[in-house]
């Protein structure tokens, strides 16, 4: 396979506020990212990306692969947004491939390459252009691209499922089990050397297999059903019900009960409470007693304000999405369907909004801007309890987004609160 190039599109601005503080490459579902899965499917000699000029630094900052390199050189440019599930098939080079007015795929020889760049795959008028005339080729048969954040949600259960087989079935209990651990279906459990079991941790992988990564605990009197993927230096804390279809990124703290939900990274949901198919991103903390709705009492299809204005889901099951570093008080509900920005705080013992907008402070007297400054401040003491330093580039954006934000988000704080007096 030629060199693969993962391009964002227009379609990263339905996927906020996830993509605030990353590429659509750089989402989780499953056992990994969607750049994991493409570099683990297509198998390419080199894998680089094409995102958003302001992303280009601390994309740069964050990982190995080259970013928005331009470069005249035969390439397999491929829509960041696919969730990869088998190999392109072989075709005619160049060739384009489209899905329901969608970019998916371009193979490119050194000419078209010329052509190609992040700023071209963003804008899709400039696509058209620089592709008008090539043929078009199915190297994809029916591509799969995650549109909103409920995509990933409801992904998640398949790609608990593929993501273990790719592995070989990796089963084998090779941490430390304590005397009245309980594994159900052992033949599908895999813990990693470094990890502990302790007394009373149920593993029930009946209806799934559960992959517990490096330096996990397992604290006593926890519930874990399959599928399930836990990633590296995870606690789960004591008495945790995690239900079918979670997937835990590195260095979380659960509890409570969960659901069928993604937590990126880096976050706090320790403490009792429900989250249900949710999708919570880093450095998020979810206080004690915070709950989620994720279904309606009428049993129709949720409602969800992708950047403050709703989009009609289809699906009966929508909890949560939070962006990063925001924050949560104790006893704090979500509605179904919740859209909570980047670098909230909400703290209003009662239902939030429907949609917060990034940098939002909101209590039970009103909501008000949440000023950067004091929000970056709280945001490298969090990372510091980590050992992991905000990079510059980090800090130069995270000063950048309140601009960014207000120009994607409808509506913003001033609709909430009328005022503008920063918190």
């Amino acid at each position: 396979m030629r060199r693969l190039v993962l391009f964002e599109d227009e379609g990263y601005r339905n996927l906020l506020p996830l993509t605030y503080w990353r590429t659509c490459g750089e989402l989780r579902t499953g056992y990994g990212r969607l750049l994991d899965h493409a570099r683990e499917v297509f198998r390419p000699p080199s894998l680089e990306l094409m995102c958003r000029p302001e992303l280009a630094a601390v994309t740069s900052a964050r990982m190995a692969d080259a970013v928005n390199r331009a470069a005249a050189e035969p390439a397999f440019f491929c829509n960041a947004r696919l969730l990869a599930s088998q190999p392109p098939l072989a075709g005619p080079c160049p060739a384009v491939q489209w899905h329901r007015d969608t970019l998916v795929a371009v193979a490119a020889d050194e000419a078209l390459a010329r052509r190609l760049s992040a700023e071209v795959f963003l804008d899709r008028a400039a696509a058209r252009e620089a592709l008008a005339g090539i043929p078009t080729f199915d190297f994809l048969p029916g591509p799969r691209l995650m549109d909103y954040p409920w995509d990933l949600v409801q992904a998640n259960t398949d790609m608990l499922l593929t993501c273990w087989k790719r592995l070989g079935s990796p089963s084998g209990i090779q941490g430390l089990r304590h005397e009245g651990v309980h594994i159900l279906n052992p033949a599908a459990v895999f813990v990693d050397a470094a990890s502990v079991l302790k007394p009373g941790a149920v593993i029930d992988a009946e209806n799934g297999p559960v992959y517990i990564g490096r330096n996990v605990t397992v604290s006593p009197n926890t519930t874990i059903e399959g599928p399930c993927f836990i990633g590296d230096g995870t606690i789960v804390q004591p008495g945790a019900v995690l239900r079918d279809g979670m997937s835990i990124g590195p260095r979380c703290k659960v509890g409570g009960e969960l659901e069928s939900s993604i937590i990126h990274g880096y976050s706090n949901k320790q403490h009792d409470g429900f989250l249900g198919h949710a999708y919570v991103a880093e450095w998020v903390n979810l206080a004690a007693d915070t709950v989620n709705s994720d279904l309606k009492n009428t049993y129709g299809p949720v409602r969800v304000p992708i950047n403050g204005r709703e989009v009609d889901s289809g699906h009966m099951f929508v909890g949560l999405t939070i962006g990063d570093h925001s924050k949560t008080g104790i006893g704090q509900m979500f509605p179904t369907g919740a859209v909570v920005g980047f670098g909230c705080n909400i703290a209003t013992c009662e239902f939030s909004p429907k949609f917060v907008p990034s940098f939002t402070w909101v209590t039970g007297s009103g909501a008000s801007p949440y000023a950067v400054q004091r929000c970056l401040d709280v945001a490298r003491k969090v990372m510091l309890r980590r050992e992991i330093r905000i990079t510059a580039a980090e800090e130069a954006w995270f000063r950048q987004l309140p601009d960014y934000a207000c120009r994607h988000e409808q509506p913003s704080w001033r609709s909430l609160c009328g005022t503008s007096e920063p918190a």
